[in-house]
């Protein structure tokens, strides 16, 4: 059973760290090959649910450590229906590797969580196409009807919230939430944008926080950016606007690289986890509500260590 559904301890103000790039992290450091980019995978091996409980073990400490939260987020950014198929899952096999994904961080929380390190699972859904280049936009009913069964797994299994992550378009997003609110679960959504701070899909990032949150009574418990530099994002916030109070979380990527050029690169461009963690420190003066820190594709553990020793400076 979900221990905090109806109360989210991030919501307090209080730092919370969160992982870094799950995928290239298992890639790029510990040799896995990851069909269509999927983490899930790996826990159909023991070797696979070893590397993945060694991989969340190291942030759960790493906020043990330093006294704050934690928000552990499953590896099921590819686990929906879609890429399900392609990987050759059933519907029950892939609905039994969510609610594997969602036990394992139960694992971990049983083993590492203290009073002054509370342990949030989050249930992540990730988008239905390309998380950089997609090819379909879906209406916010079409993503809620994909979406669904996913986040009743979540549900199910005990997560207590659901995250949708590196969304490029409101029609999804708005439908991620819609399913969640369907099935009695709190989300979060976190965006991505392209080195002109706007989504893949063309839309300033504020605007789109903005439709969202009309759209659906502001239902998202908060918003969050991930998958992009700072430098991608950082003129759209020093523009203003009461949208940025809505932004709880930061997952940025260690390269400064577009997104396509990510996509065609060959080795990992890490950056320098203490220049990232500076720029997160630039950030957070921008965004009076942010509190959730992490990172994405390219960073691992010093770098949010390193972003970590920041924060609590400031």
């Amino acid at each position: 059973m979900a221990k905090y559904l109806n109360a989210l301890p991030q919501r307090s103000g209080e730092i919370f760290l969160t992982d870094g790039g799950i995928e290239t992290t298992l890639i790029f450091h510990d040799g896995f090959e990851l069909p269509c980019f999927a983490a899930f995978d790996l826990l159909k091996s023991p070797s696979g649910k070893e590397a993945l409980h060694r991989y969340y073990q190291t942030y759960a400490t790493l906020a043990g450590d330093y006294g704050v939260g934690c928000i552990l987020e499953s590896a099921t950014w590819r686990a929906s229906s879609d890429w399900g198929d392609k990987l050759g899952y059933s519907a029950e096999q892939l609905a039994e590797a969510n609610s594997q994904a969602i036990a394992l961080l139960y694992e971990i929380r049983q083993a590492h969580e203290t009073r002054h390190t509370p342990i949030v699972i989050s249930g992540c859904v990730g988008p239905r196409g390309d998380g950089y280049n997609p090819d379909t936009f879906l209406t916010d009913s079409a993503a809620k009807a994909y979406h669904l069964a996913q986040v009743t797994t979540f549900r199910d299994a005990g997560a207590d919230l659901v995250t949708g992550m590196t969304m490029t378009h409101t029609g999804e997003a708005i439908g991620i939430v819609r399913a969640a609110k369907a099935v009695g679960m709190p989300a979060a959504l976190s965006f991505t944008v392209e080195t002109d701070g706007r989504l893949p899909s063309g839309k300033p990032l504020g605007e789109a926080i903005e439709e969202v949150d009309a759209a659906t009574d502001a239902a998202p418990v908060y918003y969050m950016i991930n998958c992009a530099h700072p430098s991608h994002f950082m003129a759209a916030l020093e523009a203003g606007g009461a949208w940025r109070s809505r932004i709880h979380g930061l997952r940025a990527n260690a390269s400064a690289k577009s997104h396509a050029e990510l996509d065609e690169a060959t080795r990992l461009d890490e950056g320098n986890p203490e220049e990232l963690a500076q720029l997160y420190g630039d950030v957070r003066r921008l965004l009076p509500n942010l509190n959730v820190f992490g990172g994405c594709c390219g960073t691992d553990a010093a770098h949010v260590e390193a972003i970590c020793k920041v924060v609590l400076a400031a």
